[in-house]
């Protein structure tokens, strides 16, 4: 069976943060997410293994380009 999509509601509330601070990361921090016309969607497998990796980690450097 496949994993669900999942909103930056659902997202944020499975990471204990505000929606704010996952769009940050999305545009900042290269946050694993995808576009839906005008939705951003998640696979919580995805941002589990990001989060493991240190993604959002605040004292990694952030990315200059956003």
């Amino acid at each position: 069976m496949t994993e669900p999509w999942v909103s930056a509601d659902e997202i944020a509330e499975h990471l204990g943060v505000t929606k704010d601070s996952v769009y940050t990361w999305i545009a900042k921090r290269k946050m694993p997410a995808h576009r839906v016309g005008r939705l951003w969607k998640f696979q919580v497998s995805e941002v589990d293994a990001w989060v493991r990796a240190k993604g959002a980690d605040e004292s990694s450097p952030k990315d200059e380009d956003g």
